[in-house]
């Protein structure tokens, strides 16, 4: 026994008392045998380059280029997503993409380069191929965005799974987005990120990483043009980041780099090329539109670990109605399993939860269960009855069931990878519905089996069914949380065809939007976990995810007045406004903190409910175009490096400058702002970008600036919806998109287009039909015209 596992086990056992302690130290054990003993030793390798080309063969949207020791195939498609892959790899099959291989661009052309390379021309991008395997991507201009350097692959003698690399340039001036959700973005510095699904263990800080939901997924900022870059697999890896520097040296400047390095899967990579918002339009054609979340689920949300009754339940809901502060949602934590089974009820302190649910219900508010995808391991539990039935469980490499520790105890795991059971899954949220909750939020789903030392997770020798292909965890680990999703989504059309599931998902990846969105997991209570939640939401949505938030306040401690109403300033403008807490944190009730902070987070709900059909409208743009809610400042002028290079400010949409305070003391801040006019919607006050403002950050309020001629739909007083308008530059016009929803079901409203002009002495809106311009549908309200500085 090795002397460190040793002594973790002892303090596994001391620290989560006995009975817990003993199953993670077995679970540990028993997952270090079944991967000896189920995973083939690598044993001697060889490496392997592509070599020369030799032969090509010309097709569709590109062509296949035969080289001395592998082949690459080369597809431009029509939305001018560009696909490549090595060793005869296809697009299919892949959890990543929504549908079928996207159709190739007909106008697309392989054809001869110098020095015996080859080229695909397109539209909109041209992809350079050397004689040995270096892929260049393009922009029409000729301006090189992206280098790959010929792969190199390692390959076990004795057959399996080849190590592969491969090693990419980029721009001096190239900036990193993206990997998923990375809590020391959202630009991504200099230094190795680890794409493999993690539960820390631990509420995390900024500096943790991997965390619980990481995707090869880079969106690549420089001042020729934006690209993204997907490689399509699912195995664990590595990402070394390496940014450039312009003028080192002699004066010449040194390019980014960026190195990739798998333990298995095929390389295959998609990269999209043009604006921000044209590279996320291509990327949700390809992996899928995010789904819709119901109206509500935009609201405010109250969660925490240690509702322990339905009396508590009550008292909290009932306390927001007392203070006068909306309120949308209550999520239930495990503590209302019996005995944290999934899908039961304490029937001792929620005896009557369907009666709650609709009492609930009646004053707008919906209940969301907590649901982990652990079964315990005991006959007699339904669920774990109806899964041996189903065949439904995860095995090892000799046909028995994987067993692993969580909250309920022993514990086996659903095969999410196989479509009978994720119709069996979905099947068993009718339990659910008939408790009376409205949406699911998934936890522990890496998956996550708790182990006093190693990797908290299954055995990587598990085997699963991967859609009939067969496989094991090192490839179906990092998607096991994705299918998870799919399985609750389809089954919920399935059990409530008239409503909008709501489901989010601590864990995920690629297409994780077709299904749901995600939240931040345990971010640690602090300053800088409140950054790190930002940087979170960002990278997340610019990686195609756009529903996201943290648990305001953090997971765990006590956050003080300050950091708390900060935190909660910031997350009434993000897509999920969530509070939450560990069971042994403090309160996270607005109350709890004084009247001075229940009244500025009074303001802050008020203005969430304001907010909310515009919201909705970046909802339905999402769905439409894969933009993202909340957006770095950079996303319309991704060439201005100064906005490249700020992190503590966001775009909420294309119409609200949101800058968030992050640091304690601070009641003033500096903020970057974009070209155009900005009103502080505070004061009315009028600034003008390029460049940075120094403004009031008091208490009471953080700094949101409107963009001059923007058209936002508003909740009016009555409750109706209104435009609040403001006032555009003189002479030039402004404008915006409402899309009028209140409601959680299919039908498809639809896009109102509205312009504002200045007619004479007064500003006009007008809205957009097929025949010209007619009166608007809603109330209108101007605002701004407070003097510039």
């Amino acid at each position: 026994m090795d002397g460190r596992d040793l002594v973790r086990s002892m303090k596994a056992v001391g620290s989560a008392g006995v009975g817990q302690g003993l199953r993670t130290v077995r679970s540990a054990w028993r997952r270090r045998r079944a991967d000896a003993t189920g995973l083939p030793a690598r044993g001697v390798e060889r490496a392997r380059v592509p070599g020369p080309v030799q032969e090509v063969e010309p097709a569709a949207g590109g062509g296949t280029l035969r080289f001395g020791r592998s082949e690459l195939r080369i597809l431009v498609a029509a939305n001018g997503a560009v696909f490549w892959s090595w060793d005869g790899a296809e697009p299919e099959p892949s959890y990543a993409l929504a549908g079928r291989c996207p159709e190739p661009d007909p106008r697309a052309v392989l054809e001869p380069d110098k020095d015996g390379g080859w080229r695909v021309v397109a539209e909109r991008v041209t992809v350079v191929v050397s004689r040995h395997g270096a892929i260049e991507v393009c922009t029409p201009g000729g301006v090189t965005l992206r280098r790959d350097l010929p792969p190199r692959w390692w390959e076990p003698r004795d057959g399996g799974p080849a190590r592969w690399m491969q090693r990419s340039e980029v721009a001096a001036d190239a900036r990193f987005f993206g990997l998923g959700g990375r809590a020391s973005g959202p630009r991504l510095r200099e230094g190795a990120y680890r794409l493999w699904n993690t539960d820390p263990g631990h509420a995390f800080d900024r500096g943790d990483d991997p965390l619980y939901l990481t995707m090869p997924v880079q969106l690549v900022v420089a001042d020729a043009g934006t690209h993204l870059v997907f490689h399509d697999t699912s195995w664990d890896g590595t990402v070394t980041l390496r940014e450039g520097e312009e003028g080192a040296g002699s004066g010449h400047d040194r390019a980014g780099s960026c190195e990739l390095r798998m333990d298995g899967g095929p390389l295959r990579c998609w990269v999209m090329v043009g604006t921000p918002a044209r590279v996320l339009l291509a990327w949700a054609s390809l992996t899928g539109a995010p789904t819709l979340p119901p109206a509500w689920a935009l609201g405010h949300q109250h969660a925490r670990w240690g509702f322990g009754s339905e009396q508590e339940v009550r008292r909290i809901v009932a306390g927001y109605h007392e203070h006068g502060l909306p309120l949308d949602a209550v999520h239930l934590d495990i503590d209302h399993y019996d005995g944290h089974r999934v899908f039961t009820v304490d029937q001792d302190r929620f005896p009557k939860l369907p009666v709650l649910a609709e009492e609930l219900r009646r004053d707008g508010v919906r209940l969301v269960s907590i649901v982990d995808p652990a079964v315990k391991a005991e006959p007699g539990d339904s669920v774990y009855d109806s899964g041996l039935a189903a065949d439904a469980f995860v095995k090892d490499a000799s046909g028995r069931r994987v067993r692993g520790v969580a909250w309920p105890g022993e514990v086996v795991f659903p095969d999410f990878t196989h479509a009978g059971v994720r119709r069996w899954w979905g099947g068993l949220y009718a339990e659910r519905i008939a408790q009376g909750f409205s949406g699911f939020w998934h936890d522990l789903n890496e998956p996550t089996s708790f182990t006093a030392f190693g990797e908290s997770t299954l055995p990587r020798s598990a085997r699963h069914d991967l859609e009939g292909y067969g496989g094991d965890h090192r490839e179906a680990h990092n998607v096991y949380a994705l299918c998870m999703a799919r399985a609750a989504y389809e089954g919920l059309r399935e059990l409530v065809p008239g409503e909008r599931p709501f489901v989010f998902s601590r864990s995920g990846w690629a297409g994780l939007q077709r299904y749901g969105g995600t939240w931040s997991g345990d971010v640690a209570t602090g300053w800088p976990g409140l950054r790190a939640s930002l940087s979170l939401v960002l990278g997340l949505g610019l990686c195609g995810v756009p529903y996201s938030g943290p648990d305001v306040g953090g997971f765990d401690g006590s956050p003080s007045p300050e950091l708390y109403l900060r935190w909660f300033q910031l997350g009434a403008y993000l897509p999920l406004f969530r509070t939450h807490a560990s069971l042994r944190a403090g309160r996270r009730e607005p109350w709890e903190f004084g009247p001075e902070v229940l009244e500025h987070a009074r303001v802050a709900l008020v203005e969430r409910r304001r907010l909310l059909p515009y919201f909705m409208t970046l909802a339905h743009l999402a769905r439409r175009t894969g933009a993202p809610y909340v957006r770095p400042l950079w996303w319309g002028a991704p060439d201005d490096r100064a906005l490249r290079d700020c992190e503590d400010t966001f775009l909420l949409g294309d119409h609200l400058l949101v800058a968030p305070v992050l640091a304690s003391g601070a009641d003033r801040r500096a903020v970057q702002l974009p070209r155009g006019l900005w009103y502080d919607t505070a004061t009315g006050r009028r600034h003008r970008g390029p460049g940075q403002v120094l403004v009031d950050a008091p208490l009471s309020r953080i700094p949101v600036f409107a963009r001059a001629g923007a058209v936002i739909p508003v909740r009016g007083e009555d409750g109706g919806l209104e435009l609040e308008v403001w006032t555009p530059p003189r002479g030039r016009t402004g404008g915006g998109l409402v899309v009028w929803d209140t409601g959680d079901g299919w039908d498809e409203p639809e896009v109102e287009r509205y312009v504002a002009r200045w007619e004479g002495r007064q500003v006009v809106v007008e809205r957009e039909g097929e025949d010209g311009l007619y009166e608007p549908s809603h109330p209108v309200r101007v605002r701004g015209g407070v003097g510039e500085r």
